[in-house]
């Protein structure tokens, strides 16, 4: 029941981040604002939504889930509301991205997903991928219902209404989330694969370093085509509601690629999980470049959300497997922070050197670049743990 209510927390809060996206175009015509500058709200929320999962994971450590559940179960809608009152363009970004990103989504994302580590032991990397999966099932779910309402109702009526729904079910949501976790007793350093000194033969923070730079490398290649298959497809001169379909099947095969990768983890552990997804992610954007029909378009498009789906769980399945409980919440809020600053990044690169060179050639060979930096360290990570006996255990 726990679990279930995780998912549902994940998947309404995950709603603030789609429909940023979804009231891009009327905001920016309302506002008289260029696309540019109506890009501003999404920046601001991916920033609130990343900063707040740090701040909100060393809440969590200290106080529970309870706190963070309750702060976003009020904040959210009070950002949808405020949002749905803004007189500018910049009253509309600080409602979305202090408010409803910084305060509410992100007081659900790496909080609960560190609560949620705490819960299950042999079928943890399954409990964190149906977890995490929500943020996919948003992206599934509430843009065609958000788009509908704004159609009929107008964005400002939708955004305040969808503010009061995501208060009557997120609130009862979070007190399913009230009891505090297992006591689980940490084992000495030398004992067992949790290594609160040398992790990994590593310091602690040096360790954390070097999950933050994997992160950026795995979601800077990710979001090339997650960012840009839209228009990657209709400059092959494919109409934009086929387009459309080929994000909307990276998301459901996301969606199957975190339930699966958690049960690989469960069995062959979070470094092995991440260097696979890894890998198979370098693979298919090297086929992209090959892709340019109708079909292979999709094929490649379902293939890699099979492949990138299972990546960001591996990180939590590994701070969890080399660093004490009580630090889970902020360490895995941060490497997710900059997992989040890999996908902007990504994204801007992308369109960067498509403006340079007219095309996405470049683009997807920088993305494989990036992904080469995340398979190293993955790499890296995997041998470290192969080559210590007291870490094996761990892999």
């Amino acid at each position: 029941m726990r679990l279930i209510a995780a998912l549902l927390l994940m998947t309404v809060s995950g709603s603030a981040m789609y429909g940023v996206i979804v009231v891009l175009k009327p905001v920016g015509l309302e506002f008289g604002a260029s696309r540019g500058a109506s890009s501003l709200p999404y920046m601001l929320f991916m920033l609130g939504f990343g900063a707040g999962g740090v701040v909100f994971g060393r809440v969590a450590d200290r106080f529970g889930i309870m706190v963070p559940a309750l702060i976003a179960s009020f904040a959210l809608p009070a950002g949808f509301a405020a949002a749905s009152n803004a007189a500018t363009l910049w009253q509309f970004s600080v409602a979305m991205g202090l408010i409803a990103g910084f305060l509410g989504a992100s007081a659900t994302f790496a909080p609960i997903v560190s609560d949620i580590s705490h819960w299950f032991v042999r079928r943890r990397g399954l409990a964190l991928g149906i977890v995490i999966s929500g943020t996919y099932i948003a992206g599934a779910v509430w843009p065609p219902i958000l788009q509908h309402f704004i159609d009929s109702n107008g964005w400002r009526d939708t955004f305040f209404g969808f503010g009061v729904f995501a208060l009557c079910v997120m609130l009862p949501l979070s007190l399913f989330l009230y009891r505090k976790p297992p006591a689980v007793p940490e084992p000495a350093p030398a004992s067992g694969p949790l290594e609160p000194r040398r992790p990994l033969g590593f310091s602690a923070a040096g360790l954390q370093r070097l999950l933050c730079a994997a992160g950026v490398g795995c979601c800077a290649a990710m979001a090339m085509p997650q960012v840009h298959i839209v228009p990657y497809a209709t400059d092959l001169g494919f109409a934009p509601a086929r387009a459309a379909e080929m994000l909307s099947l990276m998301l459901g095969f996301g969606i199957v690629s975190r339930l699966t990768s958690g049960w690989i983890s469960d069995r062959i552990g979070g470094l092995n999980t991440l260097l696979l997804g890894s890998f198979l992610q370098a693979c298919v954007l090297a086929a992209f470049l090959t892709g340019d029909t109708l079909v292979a378009l999709y094929l490649l498009s379902a293939a890699f959300g099979l492949s990138q789906g299972g990546i960001v769980p591996s990180y939590a399945m590994i701070v969890r497997t080399y660093f004490p409980p009580g630090e889970a919440g902020w360490r895995i809020g941060t490497v997710f922070l900059f997992t989040i600053v890999g996908m902007a990044l990504g994204g801007w690169m992308a369109g960067a050197l498509y403006d340079l060179t007219g095309s996405y050639t470049v683009s997807f060979l920088n993305a494989i670049a990036f992904n080469a930096m995340n398979m190293a360290i993955a790499a890296k990570l995997l041998k470290r743990a192969k080559t210590r006996p007291e870490a094996l255990a761990a892999v």
